[in-house]
């Protein structure tokens, strides 16, 4: 079956300013990064702050301009869509924003806010527009009676379940939630992943859940792409992931984690700080901070492909670990 979504070797980069006469400089955001979704699947992804995340998942959205690759929904190319085929995409995936505060425009009441995205795709009367947004906030868990009321009148998680209704409101068919809980208080986040493994359910909507926190991203995805310094080094169903990384970096996240029994756990101290992405190392990108580097790892990149004997499981490594 064709997925929902193929990405192929995409790449975002952006002009970094140099002195007249020199030779322009870019910044590699994301630098070759190619995978699928299946239509209901959630694939999480991780990784530190810096390494690409959002720069991905707003490229799938058209809200950045990748200059290489290509990005395939339902087999159509979003990346040379324009005009009347554009405009009929743009139905078929929205965004969920990292900031619940900064994504509403505060001079709209709520209904406006919704209204934006009904009118333009679902096009009626003002009374049919207004039950549909009243739907909308039942199902996000939110009163219809609140439709006239401002941003700044509700909570953190309030106004996350309101952008959640506004991405809803076209009725997508993937979705990128871009960290949509880092925001929150914990006593929150719990209640908005639920909302959103409870609307995929009802709906089958795809998902790209950007997060930085693994053991959420790990009760919520069906697999997990680890990313370093605009590169994936990783890919696995989740659960597998979790249990037995293949790659370093994925262990020393994995490390991070707070736990308070890690006698089991054989996984490498990260030394040094992440190399700028002006000037990225050659060879394998984590190879300045890795603990198994070989020669081969600071002269050739690896790339990610599928391990030999593990269906389903990618690593971008020369020496992937197999007794963690």
């Amino acid at each position: 079956m064709t997925p929902l979504l193929e990405v192929r070797d995409i790449a975002v980069r952006y002009k970094v300013r140099t002195p007249l006469f020199c030779r322009q400089r870019y910044l590699y955001a994301v630098n070759g990064i190619s995978f699928t979704l299946e239509k209901g699947e959630t694939l999480g992804l991780v990784g530190e702050s810096g390494c690409g995340k959002s720069t991905l998942g707003r490229a799938l959205v058209k809200l950045e301009t990748p200059y290489r690759g290509g990005i395939l929904l339902d087999g159509r190319d979003l990346v040379t869509a324009r005009g009347k085929e554009l405009k009929e995409l743009r139905k078929k995936f929205q965004m969920i924003f990292q900031d619940p505060y900064g994504s509403l425009n505060p001079r709209l009441n709520i209904f406006s806010a919704l209204d934006e995205v009904i009118a333009l795709h679902f096009p009626g009367s003002r009374s049919q527009r207004l039950e549909r947004a009243a739907e909308l906030m039942e199902k996000v868990g939110l009163s219809p009676e609140a439709l006239s009321r401002y941003p700044h009148q509700f909570s953190g998680g309030q106004r996350q379940r309101i952008g959640i209704a506004r991405a809803l409101a076209a009725e997508p068919e993937f979705i990128v939630a871009d960290e949509p809980v880092s925001a929150l208080d914990v006593s929150v986040q719990a209640s908005i992943v639920n909302l959103l493994q409870d609307i995929q359910k009802e709906s089958g909507t795809a998902l790209l859940f950007i997060a930085h926190d693994l053991a959420v991203v790990e009760h919520i995805s069906t697999r997990i792409m680890v990313m370093y310094l605009g590169n994936a080094v990783e890919l696995a169903p989740s659960r597998q992931l979790a249990a037995s990384p293949r790659h370093p970096y994925t262990q020393a996240l994995l490390n991070a984690v707070p736990n308070l029994d890690k006698r089991d756990r054989h996984l490498p101290h990260l030394t040094g700080d992440v190399p700028s992405p002006l000037a990225p190392p050659a060879g394998c990108p984590f190879h300045p901070r890795c603990p198994y580097a070989s020669e081969q790892c600071r002269k050739e990149k690896p790339f990610l492909q599928e391990l030999p004997g593990e269906a389903g499981r990618f690593c971008a490594c020369w020496h992937p670990l197999t007794n963690v």
